[in-house]
């Protein structure tokens, strides 16, 4: 477990939260506002069975710490492909998202989901995810201690978001099957090259953390774009540490462009 930010109880107010991130994606556009899309998602009818005061907290408190960071550019780069992706690449890419807004999410995939699964477990329970939450309390990796009921409750989220995202059997129970994750071609080309325009050297990111997300150690990644280079999405030159990468997308919109295309 790597120390850094602090873990939050923000994954309560929304798990995966798939189909009513594809229905505010729909519904969204660049530069509008929480408040705007709130009353936009109201009055479009999408939503029957959630009340306003819920449907403002699953976008104020899960929509937009996900998607719209860094002036919406996740959301602006999902909205770009929605139509031509199947529903497991489309979660693999919000898992992706959600992760990154959730560091407690993030730091379980890699050290329980992951290490159970190398494990050769069948099933990851909410008491092991408890152990984890717990063991997180004692780091320091909260602001205060949590109560027992929210250390209870932050644990079945977790292992709630993983079902959502496909990385566990879905339904309400305490144990759950794990289900094997595969990185799809389309979740592979956009984290290569968001990682290479957030600025990242080409060595640097064969390790990058978020990798890990998908179980990938580094010599998977190097599989992964050599996988890239025959699709024709960039040129890699691998010597034994040493990786070069040519790009052939000039812009994260451009490679969205191609991806929508299939």
């Amino acid at each position: 477990m790597a120390k850094g930010v602090l873990y939050t109880t923000q994954l309560q107010a929304g798990l995966g939260l798939v189909n009513e991130t594809k229905a505010l994606l729909e519904l969204w556009s660049p530069g509008m506002s929480v408040s705007r899309l709130h009353q936009l998602a109201l009055d479009s009818g999408r939503f029957p069975t959630v009340t306003a005061r819920r449907l403002r907290n699953i976008i104020a408190e899960c929509f937009a710490p996900r998607y719209l960071v860094l002036n919406g550019t996740p959301a602006q780069h999902l909205k770009q492909v929605l139509s031509a992706v199947t529903g497991s690449e489309l979660a693999q890419l919000m898992l992706l998202f959600t992760s990154r807004a959730n560091p407690i999410l993030s730091d379980f995939i890699r050290d329980v989901y992951w290490a159970k699964y190398a494990g050769g477990y069948a099933e990851i329970s909410n008491e092991d995810a408890r152990t984890f939450v717990e063991r997180a309390i004692d780091d320091g990796r909260t602001a205060k201690r949590w109560s027992e009921s929210t250390v209870r409750r932050v644990s079945a989220y977790l292992t709630g978001c993983c079902a959502d995202y496909g990385l566990l059997e879905r339904g309400l129970r305490s144990s759950r099957r794990i289900l094997p994750l595969r990185i799809s071609h389309l979740a592979s080309a956009y984290l290569a090259y968001d990682l290479h325009f957030a600025g990242i050297g080409d060595n640097a990111l064969m390790t990058h953390p978020d990798w890990q997300l998908f179980g990938l150690a580094r010599e998977d990644v190097l599989e992964e774009f050599k996988k890239l280079s025959l699709k024709g999405h960039l040129i890699i030159q691998a010597a034994g540490d040493v990786v070069r990468i040519s790009w052939k997308q000039p812009s994260m919109e451009a490679l969205c462009d191609v991806l929508s295309q299939g």
